[in-house]
């Protein structure tokens, strides 16, 4: 029987909406798990150094197609482990840039995927803080700097805060021991309010952010809905579990006989505001109509 390797930087409990909505892509595919397919896992729970030897065992393993999720390193990990098993990707860095594919419209080799665009969004994020929270006299970037795209995206959201006339001060924090000092620091520096960059690691600990920016009350942007559903204040980015759902779909075809090669790399077409309107009260944050009508969702 076939079967699919999924390598992921994650761990199984915080990465379930995302399988869920994988399996789904793979049924819309017309293949059926336990009939035309079986799973094998590979879940780092955050050790990135962990994803080489994880994606050579899946090579080992002859598996017919790597499913690389959780940011950008697991797909790095099994491109460098195989130039011939299908990879399917998902993740925010440009996968051209990186070495991944020769073009997102014809990828070229044994790789192609779903991306979301994460980095090219900064500039956009932290206008959309800056207009929820235009008296913040510095904004504080929370860094993870184990994260590959980390670099890219500490650039850009430099560029936009100059753009901006927005003074910025970056906090790293690559573990979950450094989040507590981190906004201690914050708070220490009188940051007027806070962007998350995106990372793997940040989703992971999502539950903790947002618990940490409500007790020092600082408002905070993050890149993905799952975190304003958790009780954040704002997101603006690309769905993750329909990036999922789209790489379920490629690998079921690629079970089926296509090649990653002839698919081209998928880019999301449309990007949703949400605003949590109670974190927003709480804060004494009045949400500009201007912002409300833009608003894909809001929680209240």
């Amino acid at each position: 029987m076939p079967i699919v390797g999924y390598l992921s930087s994650g761990a199984p409990a915080e990465f379930a909406p995302m399988l869920a909505a994988l399996r789904r892509g793979l049924t819309e595919a017309g293949v059926v798990e336990g009939r035309d397919f079986g799973m094998e896992f590979r879940w780092a729970e955050g050790q990135y150094e962990r994803l080489p030897p994880f994606a050579a065992d899946l090579v080992r393993r002859k598996v017919t197609v790597i499913v690389a999720t959780g940011g950008s390193d697991p797909a790095l990990a099994a491109k460098s482990a195989t130039s011939s098993i299908p990879i399917v990707f998902t993740g925010g860095l440009d996968p051209v840039n990186v070495g991944l594919v020769a073009s997102l419209a014809r990828p070229g080799g044994n790789a192609t995927g779903i991306i979301n665009l994460a980095n090219d969004l900064t500039a956009k994020r932290l206008e959309i803080l800056h207009r929820l929270v235009p008296a913040a006299k510095i904004v504080a970037v929370l860094s993870n700097q184990s994260s590959s795209g980390d670099e890219i995206q500490l650039t850009e959201v430099e560029a936009a805060a100059q753009a901006f006339g927005q003074r910025i001060v970056v906090f790293v924090a690559n573990d979950e021991s450094d989040l507590d000092s981190a906004f201690a620091s914050m708070v220490r520096r009188d940051a007027g309010a806070l962007f998350v960059n995106a990372s793997p690691f940040f989703t992971r600990q999502r539950k903790k952010l947002v618990a940490l920016a409500a007790r020092h009350a600082i408002p905070t942007s993050y890149s993905f809905r799952e975190f304003v559903i958790d009780g954040g204040l704002m997101a603006y980015g690309a769905s993750i579990p329909d990036q999922h759902r789209q790489a379920g779909v490629y690998a079921g075809r690629i079970l089926k006989g296509e090649k990653p090669a002839d698919l081209p790399v998928l880019r999301p077409t449309k990007f949703e505001l949400v605003i949590n309107l109670k974190t927003a009260k709480a804060l004494s944050l009045d949400v500009p109509d201007t912002l409300l009508a833009l608003a894909a969702e809001v929680i209240e």
